[in-house]
């Protein structure tokens, strides 16, 4: 009951003080304040927020990552950070594993990586390039699932993400007045070519992908005004890797197309790639019996399938010697990942630190 208080009580402080993206400073202190109250070393860094912490001995480094981050969202009325995508519940449950083995003995070391900015889509990039995966044979990640995926008990031994990529985007017409549209190149009108372009994308019928705008901004305060200028973006996803570059290809090639038939210019940039996950039966395996033995067997899900994407498989792109799953955690989370009013049962926060606990020291007790 101690643990489990502890682990609330940690869940209450990271909910109620959310940080953005690469702005996490408050709650990499905080981090760093409880990783001293355990006695547990960390390592910190002067350029980018998040912390490397390790307990145990040995060559062989098992590595357990919670992302940081929250979103930035409108809330009743008001735009602020949110932990509405259940970063605050990932550090809870990653905090209360360490918490419960941390005086266990292991014969492997084991990595705690709280990574910054998973919302951006590059803060694994960074703790890969800060030496997060060094010496590391597996690597185990954590999410809250939504119920229409996981009612609350039942836990899943992988997550399989979809591939994502987001591109920001600016059309460069010419301003004209209302009455006389031909003087203008209408921005408005490009964006509505590029929505339909995208609507004409087609690949195998078989394979799951999806590609719209997600904002388009033009025009002023007058309506006599036909707007030169437009900035839009556009969410890409694909259940594959390849699928999903082969779309970016397309989308290039579909935007080169449209500046020459509107005789404007489109200028983008792709902000960030998410890749698809790349599990490891091995390591979703070894997750398949830590959670048999806290939940049992009737409360073991199956591998869930989802058209999110998280830059957790960053880790085994770059490094795919790293055997590597994703544990999904049912917890009557609705309306659903990233709704501004997100709730779900906080019971499954200790349910998550035992599965998470369980799965580490199965590897780092062995020989």
């Amino acid at each position: 009951m101690q643990v489990e208080s502890q682990i609330l009580q940690w869940f209450t402080h990271f909910h109620e003080n959310p940080e953005i993206s690469w702005k996490e400073y408050e709650t990499t202190d905080k981090l760093a304040e409880i990783l001293d109250e355990l006695q547990v070393p960390y390592r910190r860094f002067d350029d980018v927020t998040g912390l490397l912490a390790e307990i145990g001995g040995g060559k062989e480094v098992i590595a357990v990552r919670a992302d940081i981050d929250a979103l930035w969202q409108e809330v009743d009325g008001e735009f602020r950070a949110n932990h509405s995508c259940g970063h605050d519940a990932n550090i809870s449950m990653v905090l209360g594993a360490l918490l419960l083995i941390k005086n266990e003995k292991l014969n492997k070391r084991i990595r705690f990586i709280f990574q910054p900015a998973e919302e951006k889509g590059n803060g694994a990039n960074s703790m890969i390039d800060r030496g997060a995966i060094e010496d590391v044979t597996h690597l185990f990640g954590v999410h809250l699932r939504p119920i229409e995926e996981l009612p609350f008990g039942k836990v899943s031994p992988a997550i399989h993400h979809g591939a994502a990529m987001f591109l920001e985007g600016q059309i460069k017409g010419i301003d004209a007045h209302g009455a006389r549209p031909h003087q203008g190149k209408n921005a408005i009108d490009v964006a509505v070519a590029i929505h339909q372009a995208l609507k004409n994308l087609y690949f195998s019928p078989f394979e799951a992908y999806s590609a719209k705008l997600t904002k388009i901004q033009a025009g002023g305060e007058n309506a006599n005004i036909i707007p030169g200028t437009a900035s839009f973006s556009i969410d890409a996803r694909a259940a594959k890797n390849d699928i999903l570059f082969q779309m970016k290809d397309q989308i290039e090639k579909d935007l080169h197309s449209l500046t020459q038939q509107f005789d404007i210019e489109i200028d983008w940039e792709w902000q960030d790639v998410t890749p698809g996950a790349e599990v490891s039966i091995e390591a979703s395996a070894i997750a398949r019996e830590a959670i048999i033995e806290i939940v049992g067997i009737e409360n073991l899900a199956e591998e869930v399938i989802t058209s999110g994407s998280d830059d957790f498989h960053f880790y085994t792109i770059r490094h795919p010697e790293v055997k590597a799953a994703m544990i999904g955690i049912g917890s009557d989370l609705a309306p659903g990942l990233h709704h501004p009013n997100m709730t779900f049962n906080h019971d499954s926060l200790l349910i998550g630190a035992k599965v998470i606990a369980k799965t580490l020291s199965n590897i780092a007790e062995k020989d």
